[in-house]
C-alpha cells in the first residue's frame, strides 16, 4: 500500500485530503492512499516518516517554512522562496519542492491583460511564492503586511492608483472565520484591478465580493490548488 499524505494543523477541511481521495477514487487507483497527519509540533516529523512507510507528502500551515531543516536536499525555486509544500521521497532522500509556484503561475496569467504592479497582502509561505512567481513574470511587487515598514494603513488612494493588482495570501476569510477580511480601501478600487485570493473556502471571500462591487476582476485560489495537488501527483509517481 503506497500511503501520500497531508502535514500541517487543523487539517480537518483540508483540500488536498478531499482532492487525492476522490481522485483515487476516480481514477481507480488501487493500493494508495491519501491520510493527513497532524502534527501539534515540527519536531514531531522525524517520529513520523519513522513510523509510517510514506511515499509522498504535502505540506500545509504552519510548517512550510518549519520543515526546511528536515529535508535532505531542496529545487531551485522551494530553495529561492523559503517554503516547500510538497516533499518527494526519492532513494532515500527527502526533497523539498514548491508547487505553489506553478499553480499560482498557470492560474494568474491568463487574467493579467498588461497587469503588472502588484501588492501582496500577507508575508508567510504563500506570499513568498507569489512574490517569486510575479518577480519571474517582471511584476513590480510590495509586500503589505501588519508590523512591518508597510502596513494596511499605509494603503492610500495613489496607492491603488499604481498597483493593479492585490493578492491576499493571508488566511483571513477562510471558512469557518469567513466574516474577516483584509482591511484596504476598497472604495479607491476600479475596474482596472484583479483581486486575487488564494483562499478558495468560501468560493468567493469578502475581499472578493469587496472587489466586485467594485467592478474589480477576481479569483479565488481553487484552480491554483487544483493545479499544485496535481503537479504534487507528478512529482511522486512520475
Amino acid at each position: 500500500m503506497k500511503i501520500y499524505g497531508l502535514i500541517g494543523k487543523n487539517l480537518s477541511h483540508s483540500f488536498s485530503t478531499t482532492y487525492f481521495k476522490e481522485k483515487i477514487l476516480k481514477e481507480k487507483i488501487t493500493d494508495t492512499e491519501y491520510l493527513n497527519f497532524e502534527l501539534e509540533d515540527i519536531t514531531d516529523f522525524p517520529q513520523l516518516i519513522a513510523t509510517k512507510n510514506i511515499s509522498g507528502l504535502n505540506i500545509t500551515i504552519p510548517y512550510k517554512e518549519s520543515i526546511i531543516p528536515y529535508l535532505d536536499a531542496l529545487t531551485e525555486d522551494a530553495k529561492a522562496i523559503g517554503a516547500v509544500n510538497t516533499i518527494e521521497f526519492k532513494s532515500n532522500k527527502l526533497i523539498g519542492h514548491n508547487t505553489d509556484v506553478i499553480g499560482f503561475a498557470n492560474s494568474i496569467t491568463p487574467l493579467l491583460e498588461g497587469r503588472n504592479k502588484a501588492l501582496i497582502l500577507g508575508s508567510g509561505g504563500g506570499a513568498k511564492a507569489v512574490n517569486h512567481v510575479l518577480e519571474q513574470l517582471n511584476i513590480d511587487c510590495k509586500t503589505v503586511s501588519r508590523n512591518s515598514l508597510f502596513d494596511y494603513s499605509d494603503i492610500t488612494a495613489q496607492i491603488t492608483g499604481y498597483y493593479d493588482l492585490i493578492i491576499n495570501t493571508t488566511p483571513l476569510g477562510m471558512f469557518p472565520k469567513v466574516k474577516r477580511y483584509p482591511k484596504i480601501p476598497y472604495q479607491y478600487l476600479g475596474e482596472k484591478h484583479l483581486l486575487f485570493d488564494l483562499v478558495y473556502n468560501p468560493s468567493e471571500t469578502l475581499f472578493l465580493t469587496y472587489g466586485k462591487a467594485r467592478q474589480c476582476k477576481i479569483k479565488n485560489g481553487l484552480e491554483m490548488l487544483q493545479i499544485q495537488a496535481e503537479e504534487s501527483w507528478n512529482i511522486w509517481t512520475l
